[in-house]
């Protein structure tokens, strides 16, 4: 999740400015007006601090996926996050069945910079797979979502720009626009929908990168934990392109469970049941 130190705000900004009058284009277009990068840096700050300091989280996890035909596939997971102070977070997702899948396991440890590091396990193999930063655009176990959307969205991994406020299902959210600084990213861009109210996702439009809308993931059924942060229950990814969808459901959150690096690492992979 996102997790920004105050005092770096003024330097993510100045580099956000100069990143958007470097690709503004050619050397005698218009100077790039500064206000809507700042106010979107912004509510991404704000968004981002909101959810910092939860430590760790657990959850059970449902993926159903669904061809253009309308014909579903079920899958059941078990997932484990844990926080870091300087850095983006690590994940662990385990496969519990259908039996093809079973102790299938994916670790991610993402990076505020640079690429993330990502590993898939293959019981059928016996094996860890590194996913290469080219294939992060990749669908995750035949799915909806890329191995990049399961990264946690750190501020330093995209340069942002408010674009509007508008209301949508009956909530007032800010409409920003945030586009990924690697350039090996399967978007262009995203448009995001945040509430006023808690900075929480609503709603996020994925372009390709031709600058087509590929997907529109939305979030729904969110609950609060610890007085303090906010989980959607239930994710949709829709695929405009292929007509597939993915739903994720999620369940029984844990947090302040005490795991360590020791859990998170790839010989964890290999003994994840």
């Amino acid at each position: 999740m996102y997790i920004t130190l105050p005092e770096k705000l003024q330097a993510t900004l100045s580099a956000v400015l100069i990143v958007g009058a470097l690709c503004s284009g050619a050397a005698h277009a218009e100077p790039v007006d500064p206000q809507p990068q700042e106010r979107g840096l912004e509510i991404a700050v704000e968004a981002d601090k909101r959810d910092a300091g939860f430590g760790d989280s657990r959850n059970s996890m449902e993926m159903v996926l669904r061809n253009r035909h309308g014909e579903e596939t079920e899958r059941r997971m078990r997932s484990k996050t844990l926080e870091q102070e300087n850095d983006g977070d690590k994940t662990l997702i385990v496969f519990d069945n259908p039996r093809d899948v079973k102790g299938t396991a994916f670790l991610s440890f993402t990076h505020k910079s640079g690429p993330d590091d990502q590993w898939l396990y293959l019981p059928a193999l016996k094996r860890v797979k590194r996913i290469s930063s080219s294939n992060k655009s990749g669908p995750f176990m035949g799915s909806e979502f890329a191995f990049e959307d399961l990264s946690s969205q750190e501020v330093e991994k995209y340069t942002y720009k408010y674009l509007r406020d508008e209301v949508w299902e009956e909530r007032d959210h800010f409409v920003i626009e945030r586009v990924p600084v690697d350039p090996k990213s399967g978007y262009s861009r995203q448009e995001v929908w945040l509430d006023k109210d808690h900075y929480r996702v609503w709603k996020i439009d994925f372009y390709d990168r031709k600058g087509d809308l590929l997907k529109t993931l939305s979030a729904s059924d969110y609950k609060q934990f610890l007085d303090e942060y906010w989980r959607a229950r239930q994710f949709a990814m829709v695929n405009h392109q292929t007509g597939k969808s993915t739903d994720l459901y999620f369940n029984d959150w844990q947090f302040d469970n005490g795991f360590s690096d020791q859990d998170f690492n790839k010989n964890s992979l290999r003994r994840a049941r």
